[in-house]
């Protein structure tokens, strides 16, 4: 029987003795006393009532496989139109050595929603697909838990790629074993074992959110499918053909209601809904927005197409920037603008591969071409590698926040941020803490948010690759523990395979000089502490 009950009870309701929640509670004025959370059949009952203004709402934006490049805020260079993203950067602070857990989507998702690593899981390496098995296991506090445990209405829009609990034709359905996503990849890669007409087993609502409107994994896995709140919106079933790059998809079912070129203006229109709903309603709210784009399929519905002058890719982006758009309209035309922060990053860094400058044709000249020549876009920037790498395209993207009256804007900080530490800033701004045991690998960066007072430095990030390699950032070094990209570039090496490699990212933001040779004492210590946080938890 499917469990709903997050393990919040041991989740103790009181203000953080930390100065991070004591910054939370001065800016918003003064939480109201929290309560312990009172017991119900052992789950954390929630708050009947929160006062007005209490709290913000929170709008947590992310991208799929945008890159450090793709917009004009963070690369000058950048001719692709992003006007609403440029505008939100200049409206709120700009982190720009923020860093995405993992190089690839799942492990960031994994790792964004419940402030731990993801390589602490099952999942080594790579992603899951749309018929895996559910990775977040039962009592893993999430960001939903957390919203919800603070009173407000939680959502998700978007894509989920953390595994559904799907029931098979003619099979009882098994939850969360490791046996049963084997057991999918035999029966049911094509889906025909799939029931569509019976809910999951397992998906967001067991996790956090009170509402749930997603597709299963990327847009490119099948089964391509809407489920709300469990349930396929329309199970009757084609089979969708698989297609070539720009327009890349697996072969599956998908559901006739699912159009591939009309799903980021649905999902973009369920978001608008979710926010209009509990403005109008008066309830706090937290909305997880991930977005499908521009991952592959690159499909920019025809009113974008030629609109970046960069290909279809450049189209999608100008699509994400317009649905950020729609966003942030529809929160300053329902009133709630002063008390609403958006949060906009991304899960990765781009696909799009840059090609030497004598490569010719490249994606504006040949949108079959899976990369850009520098003269017409970086998408990743001035970092090596791309997507998947351990390189700093793979995992180093942008990321800005949004509260006006709160926030400076315009800011910038070059503070060393890592998504998983949204649980713990989350945390503070409710005046709380995660529960015990939770968000393991999340460090609070509110003080640097407000701009209250200096911060130290984050103690060390790790960084994980599509293939499993990792790396540690400490300050301006970084040692990458393998001889590759650990990704897609070649050469892609393997992990833990020496010679190991170091940078010095203040000095080499392109990590083109190795100072392994001339360093070898700070490369002893970051790998001496890398192995410290893989064995210990942090």
């Amino acid at each position: 029987m499917e469990d709903n009950r997050p393990l919040l009870a041991t989740l103790a309701c009181m203000l953080r003795p930390a100065f991070t929640s004591f910054c939370a509670l001065v800016l918003l004025g003064g939480l109201a006393p929290c309560r312990a959370a009172a017991q119900v059949d052992g789950a954390a009952a929630r708050p009947q009532s929160r006062p007005a203004g209490a709290a913000p709402n929170v709008v947590l934006i992310l991208a799929d496989d945008l890159g450090y490049g793709d917009m004009h805020a963070f690369n000058p260079d950048s001719t692709i139109p992003t006007p609403a993203l440029d505008s939100l950067a200049a409206q709120g602070m700009s982190f720009t050595d923020a860093h995405t857990p993992s190089a690839v989507c799942t492990p960031t998702r994994y790792g964004l929603l419940t402030g731990r690593y993801c390589w602490r899981t099952r999942l080594k390496s790579w992603v899951l697909n749309g018929y895996s098995a559910p990775l977040i296991q039962a009592g893993r506090q999430t960001l939903g838990h957390l919203f919800q445990a603070a009173g407000h209405e939680t959502a998700i829009v978007g894509k989920w790629h953390l595994g559904l609990g799907w029931k098979h034709v003619g099979e009882k359905s098994r939850t969360g074993e490791k046996g049963q996503e084997r057991d999918e990849g035999r029966k049911a890669r094509q889906g025909n074992q799939i029931d569509f007409t019976k809910p999951v087993t397992d998906g967001p609502n067991a996790h956090g959110f009170d509402h749930s409107y997603i597709v299963p994994a990327s847009l490119d896995f099948p089964p391509y499918v809407y489920v709300r709140d469990g349930k396929v919106t329309d199970p009757g079933i084609v089979q969708q053909e698989a297609q070539r790059f720009p327009a890349f998809l697996r072969k599956g079912p998908r559901a006739k209601d699912l159009v591939m070129e009309d799903v980021l203006d649905h999902l973009t229109a369920q978001a608008v809904d979710f926010i209009k709903t509990c403005a109008a309603d008066k309830k706090p709210f937290f909305l997880y927005f991930p977005l499908t784009a521009p991952h592959m399929p690159v499909l920019p519905h025809e009113r974008y197409r030629g609109k970046s002058g960069r290909g279809p890719y450049g189209d999608y982006v100008v699509q994400v920037d317009d649905c950020v758009r729609k966003v942030t309209e529809t929160i300053e035309a329902a009133g709630i603008r002063d008390r609403t922060i958006v949060i906009f990053s991304s899960d990765n860094g781009s696909y799009m591969y840059r090609l030497a400058e004598d490569k010719k044709p490249d994606h504006v000249e040949d949108e079959t071409v899976k990369g850009y020549r520098p003269a017409h876009h970086r998408a990743n920037g001035p970092f090596r590698g791309t997507k998947a790498d351990i390189w700093e395209a793979g995992h180093h993207v942008p990321l800005i926040v949004r509260w006006p009256g709160k926030v400076a804007t315009g800011a910038e900080s070059a503070r060393l941020v890592c998504l998983t530490d949204l649980m713990a800033t989350c945390a503070g701004l409710l005046g709380t803490s995660p529960g015990p045991g939770m968000a393991e690998d999340s460090v609070s960066f509110l003080p640097t948010l407000f701009g209250t007072a200096s911060q130290p430095e984050r103690p060390a990030i790790v960084h994980h690759s599509g293939a499993g390699m990792f790396a540690i950032r400490k300050g301006r070094w970084k040692l990458i523990a393998g001889n590759g990209s650990g990704g897609r570039e070649l050469p892609k090496g393997k992990p833990f395979t020496r010679p190991f490699q170091l940078y010095d990212l203040e000095a080499d933001v392109s990590e083109s000089d190795d100072r392994l040779a001339d360093e070898p004492e700070v490369a002893r210590e970051l790998e001496k502490l890398l192995d410290q946080i893989r064995k210990g938890g942090r």
